[in-house]
């Protein structure tokens, strides 16, 4: 049986099931495996993991902690209840209007933050005005129709990663900044604070950062170090507000004072700062690496539910999730017809409700012609989130183009 326990319970004998939390969190080589010793148990509490799940059929047991599906059924709920607030996310254009030109300005922008991160590693400074209309169009994408940009940002290839992420978390900040009523200015500070948050990974070698074995102690304190590295990088670069190095700094600080590289806790932590802990966070986890599968959106999203008890303000993750809704859009959903298809639009009225093209039957297995359903017009509703690896399917070629 799998159950969830607190770190201060685990002993040496028992099996870990999941760390529960992000890979680069820890220097394990896996997120399972037997505790053989106390000085474990001491390694895992100072990496500030809070909650783990173990094993009983494997290792020891905890005999009151609760199971992993008791736990599941608390955050499905949690979820239930946050979608039933109304989130404001008013369109001012088509999708379809806006899909190519996101597709464009999606590649754009990747092209743009390979190019700043070659720059750094040849030694140049980074040049602020060059990003500064990049960043302008992808605020005024979302703004449009965010579902027309998101779903594009989440498309990375695995040799990438590094600052495909940073478009990611840019395009992510913009529309957490727009529920959050930012002022425009601001928004386009923390999104270019996106587009920079991880600029000190151009100083970590190759070897470390996409390393499918377990980190030694060092390589794992030089990847953390790539936070130093970024404010050294952008210490003299003109353009650069307070808002834009608050992303920076601390987007890997936790409430509860667990983060790094100040461990500052709660309000300490600048509301920018816990913003893009959420997001970093959020597209780390639901990303493909050399070394990890990605998780679907919405099992990320009860992630942060869970661990919004110690890492996160709950109330910030709350507005995240009605941000970018439930089911977000590139999710690969089963519908109660046993139908498949791609989530590919939001209805502000109801996030348990999306719009999804449907092109696939579950239960024939096979593909079907493809037709877009508004769940809030027909009978039929959302069953459960899939996986496209399971499926063998190809999320690119169902999003809105």
């Amino acid at each position: 049986m799998i159950k969830q326990i607190r770190t201060e319970q685990l002993k040496p004998g028992m099996y870990i099931h999941d760390l529960n939390c992000g890979w680069l969190d820890h220097p394990f080589v896996s997120n399972a495996f037997h505790v053989r010793d106390e000085a474990t148990v001491e390694k895992i509490i100072n990496l500030g993991i809070r909650e783990l799940y173990i094993d009983t059929v494997k290792g020891a047991d905890v005999w009151a902690a609760p199971t992993q599906s008791e736990v599941n059924a608390d955050l499905e709920r949690r979820l239930q209840e946050i979608a039933q607030k109304r989130a404001e996310k008013p369109v001012a254009t088509e999708l379809k209007d806006e899909a190519a030109r996101a597709r464009r300005l999606h590649l754009e922008a990747n092209k743009m933050a390979r190019l700043v991160l070659d720059d750094v590693r040849f030694g140049q400074k980074v040049q602020v005005e060059r990003l500064d209309p990049l960043v302008d169009s992808m605020v005024e994408s979302v703004f449009r129709h965010q579902d027309a940009l998101l779903p594009m940002a989440r498309l990375k290839n695995l040799d990438d990663y590094t600052f495909e992420h940073s478009v990611s978390v840019s395009a992510l900040l913009i529309a957490f900044g727009r529920a959050m009523k930012l002022p425009k200015d601001a928004i386009k500070e923390i999104a270019l604070g996106g587009l920079l948050h991880d600029i000190g990974k151009a100083h970590v070698p190759e070897a470390i950062l996409n390393k499918p074995a377990k980190l030694t102690d060092d390589e794992f304190a030089k990847m953390k170090s790539h936070v130093a590295e970024s404010l050294l990088l952008l210490q003299d670069v003109p353009g650069i507000s307070v808002a834009t190095r608050q992303v920076v700094a601390e987007h890997h600080e936790r409430f509860d004072g667990s983060g790094y590289p100040n461990r500052l806790p709660g309000s300490s932590i600048s509301l920018y700062g816990q913003m893009a802990a959420i997001v970093d966070v959020y597209d780390a986890i639901t990303s493909d690496k050399v070394y990890n599968r990605g998780m679907p959106p919405t099992q990320a999203l009860k992630k942060l539910l869970e661990w919004s008890k110690h890492h996160f303000d709950p109330q910030l993750v709350q507005t995240f999730i009605r941000a970018i809704g439930i089911y977000p859009t590139g999710t690969l959903v089963r519908l109660e017809s046993n139908r498949m298809g791609v989530v590919v639009e939001q209805n502000e009225g109801n996030l348990l409700e999306p719009v999804v093209r449907i092109f696939y039957h579950a239960g024939q297995q096979h593909y079907i012609p493809p037709e877009v359903v508004d769940l809030s017009k027909v009978q039929d509703k959302v069953a459960s989130f899939e996986n496209y690896d399971k499926w063998k399917i190809d999320p690119y070629q169902w999003l809105p183009v």
